[in-house]
């Protein structure tokens, strides 16, 4: 299956109309940007036309809508917004507004559907990345919200929405893609409880309001310019507003997001909680910098002076020398080594006399590379001052280092490391001999 790519608008396109909270008239446009950009609002009508990105980071105040703020300069309601993108598959935007908040249009997220339509959407030539969920991702607030993210080979929101005193309680579930987005939950009007509004006009919010743009719900009944568009359109609702605030983490994901009771609040907590994620799994697994010059030597190049083969050649590749006697080997340690089948099982681990293999290796690579050396075998002969400090597990990157102490004749002495991460997870001092 080849990767997904990216995509971005393919022209520009504009909506106005009158925004939520301050009642100002604004005219947003959409815009295309290039690969790895991600989404940006900026404030066309500010001097210097700042950018703010669309990042949890950025995240100033989440009271019935999500804020996000560069210093002094602010951008309100973004989740509609985002959440359309995001929906409608783009990855990449630049969004312009000549106020500090979106228009509320409808109080869905249909006109900027329709917007990105008109736009239309391209692809492009980088590949999309996206978290994969491997293990459930839990957030329980004071207020009763819970949001659980478990694994699925999909993008799936199932949503349980729960008003004061349990009124409108409805639940709705759907894997979202640019085409259950828009039939199932673009048009899903933002709605507030009759209660709520009176404190809301209070703090100087919603000016902009009306029954045709959000839906006010008095006791048991429903205040409107027009009938529910679905049975569960206040669930559906909740469902757009936690695409948009998840994706404030910086990056789509592939799992399940099972949401009770959710809130701006506990939306963007949880977008923050993928970002620490995501940047945790990323440093267990560090971006290497593989030398390609003089002296590095790739696999087939180490089976050339390694006598070893499968299943017990412990070095996928050379990566650097530093003179004549420091050597530096790579193992990738995946899953399908022989030696995970019973070690152990539900819990492999690399066994500790193979961290050594690997470092004897490495080592009689820095002395068998030497001319006068080749054709021969190293032996090895004995392991002093062995240690192991952590365990190697699949998926780690295992580099060897190696630094001949000293040869007398045709034995070799070396000082040898394993390390994970930076960090030590096995080391020896080793002695070995080169034979014919």
């Amino acid at each position: 299956m080849s990767a997904l790519k990216q995509k971005t608008l393919a022209a520009s396109a504009t909506i106005t109309g009158t925004s939520l909270h301050t009642g100002e008239q604004v005219t947003l446009t959409m815009k295309p940007a290039p690969a790895n950009h991600g989404i940006k609002f900026r404030r066309v009508d500010l001097d210097d036309q700042p950018f703010i990105d669309a990042h949890v980071s950025k995240v100033q105040t989440v009271e019935r809508a999500t804020t996000l703020a560069e210093g002094s300069v602010k951008v309100h309601t973004v989740e509609h917004v985002i959440s359309a993108l995001v929906g409608m598959g783009v990855d990449n935007a630049i969004i312009e507004m000549d106020a500090n908040e979106p228009p509320i249009g409808d109080g869905s997220a249909a006109p900027f559907v329709d917007c990105i339509k008109k736009a239309g959407i391209e692809e492009q030539d980088a590949v999309l990345s996206v978290f994969e969920v491997r293990e459930p991702i839990h957030l329980e607030t004071r207020g009763g919200s819970l949001i659980t993210i478990v694994p699925d080979k999909s993008f799936r929101v199932s949503c349980t929405q729960v008003g004061p005193d349990g009124r409108m309680t409805q639940f709705y579930s759907t894997e979202v893609n640019p085409e259950t987005y828009e039939k199932e939950i673009a048009d899903a009007r933002t709605f507030v409880f009759y209660e709520d509004v009176e404190p809301l006009l209070e703090k100087g919010l919603i000016k902009g309001g009306s029954l045709e743009n959000a839906i006010v719900i008095k006791g048991d009944s429903v205040m409107s310019k027009e009938s529910l568009r679905h049975k569960e359109e206040f669930a559906r609702h909740k469902i757009l507003d936690i695409i948009g605030d998840l994706m404030l983490s910086g990056k789509r994901i592939m799992g399940h997001v099972i949401a009770v009771k959710p809130g701006h609040g506990p939306n963007t907590e949880m977008a923050e909680k993928l970002a620490k994620t995501f940047a945790q799994t990323m440093s267990m697994v560090p971006s290497v910098n593989i030398p390609t010059g003089e002296g590095v030597m790739d696999n087939v190049e180490v089976q050339k002076v390694l006598p070893h083969r499968y299943p017990f050649l412990m070095v996928d590749r050379i990566v650097g020398f530093e003179g004549e006697f420091k050597c530096t080997g790579v193992k990738q340690v995946t899953i399908n080594e022989p030696f995970f089948q019973g070690h152990f099982p539900g819990h492999p681990v690399m066994p500790g006399v193979l961290q050594v293999e690997a470092m004897a290796q490495v080592a009689s690579i820095t002395l068998l590379r030497q001319p006068e050396n080749q054709g021969k075998i190293g032996y090895f002969m004995s392991a002093d001052k062995v240690k192991f400090r952590k365990p190697v597990m699949p998926g780690d990157t295992l580099f060897i280092e190696s630094e001949i102490l000293k040869v007398r004749r045709n034995i070799g002495y070396a000082k040898c490391r394993c390390v994970v991460n930076g960090e030590t997870t096995s080391e020896a001092e080793l002695k070995f001999a080169l034979m014919v």
